[in-house]
């Protein structure tokens, strides 16, 4: 028979046990959906995601597709945390229309939902966290009117169809260039699908085609990369006007060069950051708010060097994603 001492010992292991079990099953397990992995913008997501669930004791569960073109993929991720029964979900969908039955579906199975950087055709979330893009578009059009003021031709590379955050982007651009600067003319509007090779020979073909061209609008990071490096294929890095969105290491080089005149940023470790913490003031029975704006931010050369930009450009990113 055990000794009463070694009878005490057993007995606080097991209830230190039982109570780090009943821990684990009640810690919040919020599932993070990204459309895609390849870019920094999702690195950026990623990070602020993790830095809200270690500060609200949440568990932070990354998954997305490899590619943001993958949506059988990413409604697959999404059905599978689902039948999981994680806490809540936050979504970026790669489509508006195509990802509303499995938001719905985890709706009715009470798993709130949270969207963020893009849009969805359905009011069965909780909060929608993202950029301004029809802001974004416009912000990068007066951009382009106040570099061409005695106008020119110019091209649109944009991202992919049904993408409702960058379709806004090139929307507000479109509309705001008509409507202000009636001498610009765009004269090719063409999909990247969202991949730099891609984006490139887009890039390529639409410089061959229109040799006169000035400039070039790109509503993503893939298609701004396409961009400069199509550029230079055909010698004209730093003649070719090109205001381009989101960042990355080597847009940033490039605006350092004068290869890109701007980029409009958005704040993805923020969006990472608001969009879980929205979801976990809904756990908690508070109401957030339904529409969040995360801001956005031309850089240019001009501007590259103030703390706020560079506060921006460089998040915490290895911090929170050993």
């Amino acid at each position: 028979m055990a000794s009463p001492k070694l009878r005490v010992a057993l007995t606080s292991f097991a209830l230190l046990f039982i109570s780090a079990a009943c821990n684990r099953s009640t810690q919040l397990r919020i599932a993070v959906i990204p459309k895609g992995q390849t870019h920094i913008f999702w690195q950026s997501v990623h990070a602020g995601a993790v830095m809200a669930g270690n500060e609200m004791g949440a568990q932070i569960l990354w998954n997305g597709p490899a590619t943001e073109l993958d949506l059988a993929k990413q409604i697959g991720i999404v059905d599978d945390f689902i039948n999981q029964h994680v806490s809540g979900i936050a979504l970026a969908p790669a489509h508006g229309e195509s990802l509303v039955p499995v938001v719905e579906h985890a709706s009715d199975e009470h798993i709130p939902v949270a969207i963020f950087d893009s849009g969805i055709k359905t009011d069965k979330y909780v909060s929608y966290v993202s950029t301004d893009n029809y802001k974004g578009g416009v912000m990068a059009a007066d951009r382009m009117g106040a570099i061409l003021p005695n106008g020119g031709k110019i091209a649109i590379l944009a991202t992919t169809p049904g993408g409702v955050s960058t379709m806004e982007r090139e929307a507000g651009f479109k509309e705001t260039i008509a409507k202000n600067s009636p001498k610009i003319q765009v004269v090719a509007f063409q999909y990247g699908m969202s991949d730099r090779a891609k984006s490139l020979a887009v890039a390529e073909d639409i410089l061959t085609a229109n040799p006169d061209i000035a400039a070039i609008f790109c509503s993503n990071e893939s298609g701004s990369i396409g961009a400069v490096q199509g550029a230079k294929s055909h010698n004209l890095a730093g003649k070719l006007k090109i205001v381009g969105f989101d960042s990355s290491p080597t847009l940033i080089e490039d605006v350092q060069a004068g290869n890109i005149d701007s980029l409009v940023v958005q704040n993805p470790f923020k969006m990472g950051y608001t969009v879980v913490k929205a979801l976990v003031d809904k756990i908690h029975g508070q109401t957030p708010e339904k529409r969040i704006d995360t801001g956005a931010t031309l850089v240019t050369a001009d501007n590259l060097k103030e703390q706020a930009v560079q506060d921006l450009l460089n998040p915490p990113i290895q911090k929170y994603l050993k």
